[in-house]
């Protein structure tokens, strides 16, 4: 039988990028396949491990119809959604995945599942970690199949060189693509990012929605 190790479930509205305010079920994963130095994922060292029919029942528990997998990097426990979002999506749910978008393998065994992907574009000046511009495209270009939308996290280390590399990857797949740029959280405070204006106007010039978008739920205070 597949488990997987679940940090928290927990409802509350979405704090990023386009569904903001919208009210959703979190199912934080616990794990990652990378290790960004802005990282929010607060517990990395406790969890739970569910069975798949556990899953769906707590989640039906919080009565809400919008399921966010986020994690960690919900995508490494893709066997385990095979077993739970054909029930899901059977019930009704709306499936949003937050993923670092560089597991394309993994995308494809869920992606019919899915209904929103919010893909994360990693800045290596942002992240402090290496590039994955290739692995992103890739991905990108299967997530589009669904409604998608790219986020990456800006901080005052954030070079221009890498948002136009952000650009590019989207523009080859279709400049209508939301970019999302999302100032870090850093010790509960979302930072001032000085050269935010100019990352906009660069990412305007070659995209039709680009969106600069802090975490609201650390604004109001919620999860």
């Amino acid at each position: 039988m597949n488990k997987a190790k679940i940090t928290e479930i927990f409802s509350s509205i979405q704090g990023e990028g386009l569904y903001v305010g919208q009210a959703q079920t979190f199912v934080r994963f616990h794990g990652c396949n990378i290790n960004c130095g802005f990282c929010d994922e607060a517990r990395k060292n406790q969890f739970r491990e569910y069975s798949a029919q556990e899953l769906i029942e707590a989640i039906v528990r919080e009565n809400n119809k919008v399921v966010s997998l986020t994690g960690g990097e919900p995508l490494l426990y893709s066997s385990f959604l095979k077993e739970v979002l054909p029930r899901l999506k059977e019930s009704g749910f709306v499936i949003y995945l937050e993923t670092n978008g560089t597991l394309k393998n993994k995308l494809l065994e869920i992606i019919d599942f899915l209904d929103i992907i919010s893909m994360d574009i990693k800045l290596p000046s942002s992240t402090g970690i290496r590039a994955y511009w290739k692995a992103h495209a890739d991905f990108l270009k299967e997530a589009v199949r669904k409604k998608v939308f790219v986020k990456s996290v800006i901080t005052d280390k954030t070079s221009i060189s890498d948002i136009k590399r952000a650009v590019s990857i989207i523009k080859g797949v279709d400049r209508g693509i939301f970019f999302i740029l999302q100032p870090a959280t850093i010790n509960n405070k979302i930072q001032k990012i000085n050269s935010a204006g100019r990352f906009l106007d660069m990412a305007n010039s070659a995209l039709n929605n680009v969106r600069l978008i802090p975490q609201v739920h650390r604004i109001l205070g919620l999860r």
